[in-house]
């Protein structure tokens, strides 16, 4: 079934009256924008062929309940997991929302409709000597100096900065030499101050020093072989490779770089609500969960940092 080919121009023009909407006003990465333009075209493209016609603007609004259920069971039919599912209907939620506030009818069929129940997974940290051997271990292993001082670069700025990848490797030349805080764009463009240690400084001009490439204000800080900004994938693989070395287990990636930053933080005594602005999470409860630690725990840091239970 062809998304584009089955959803009516109203629904279409609908569709983009509410990306444009969340693009201007939340400030939503293109990736965000793109993965709910493609979760809520499925669903109009579904419900275009569960009536048999393409679904209106007015038709949008008399979607009930079992129609719903339909849609969710005809995903899990095709092998939609239940995270994805969960994913994809709160996309169509924020849609129904928008669209239900502009055109005024109810749609409460669509927002109360209960999301499937999935286990969160969480990366597992590795611990601060593993984490300094992997930095070693991917420098020494590259076949060019340059490009090993790249690689443990990129990685010191994951565990040390607690970056995600894509942050990393968006810094500009622009961005060098490292001061003491480095101004991080991170998700849906939000913009984030995260302190810089010292030896992620010394990392990355130890890179520059050896890259054989000009720094240039508006280009990537980190480059690839010839020239071009660094593909994500040769940083994974550069971090498989020492794992692998290291007998590290599978679960050592680039991202579990970061988790481990946030872990030892915490375990350090550091607050929740500071660990959250530095990695740059919408929600406290997301950084909850992100460090995986007891709950006994969190409720010792909550005490001791919030402001009426120190009252």
């Amino acid at each position: 079934m062809s998304d584009t080919l089955a959803i009516s121009p109203g629904a279409r023009d609908a569709l983009a009256g509410w990306l444009d909407h969340i693009r201007a006003l939340d400030g939503a990465a293109e990736n965000t924008i793109e993965a709910y333009r493609a979760d809520v075209a499925g669903f109009l493209a579904f419900m275009a062929e569960h009536h048999g016609a393409g679904q209106g603007r007015a038709a949008l609004a008399r979607v009930g309940l079992s129609d719903m259920r339909a849609w969710m069971a005809h995903e899990r039919g095709r092998g939609v997991g239940p995270r994805s599912l969960a994913r994809a209907l709160s996309a169509v939620k924020g849609f129904y929302r928008w669209l239900s506030e502009r055109d005024g009818f109810d749609a409460t069929a669509v927002l109360s409709t209960r999301s499937p129940k999935f286990t969160r997974k969480l990366p597992r940290p590795v611990s601060q000597d593993a984490a300094r051997e992997v930095i070693a271990t991917a420098e020494t292993q590259a076949r060019t100096g340059w490009i090993g001082a790249r690689d443990a670069a990129v990685i010191t700025l994951l565990y040390g900065c607690g970056l995600r990848i894509s942050e990393a490797l968006g810094l500009t030349g622009r961005d060098a030499p490292l001061g003491e805080v480095l101004r991080i764009r991170g998700k849906g463009g939000k913009e984030r101050l995260v302190p810089v240690l010292p030896a992620a400084r010394d990392a990355v001009a130890a890179y520059l020093a050896l890259c054989p490439h000009p720094r240039e204000a508006g280009a990537p800080l980190f480059r690839g072989a010839r020239g071009g900004a660094l593909n994500p994938r040769i940083v994974q693989k550069a971090m498989e490779t020492a794992r692998l070395q290291l007998g590290l287990p599978a679960t050592a990636t680039p991202h579990a770089m970061r988790h481990s930053f946030a872990t030892h933080l915490l375990n350090a005594g550091g607050d929740l609500r500071a660990i959250q602005e530095l990695l740059g999470h919408a929600s406290l409860s997301t950084t909850q969960a992100y460090t995986a630690v007891d709950t006994a725990r969190l409720m010792e840091v909550y005490e001791a940092s919030h402001p009426r239970a120190r009252s």
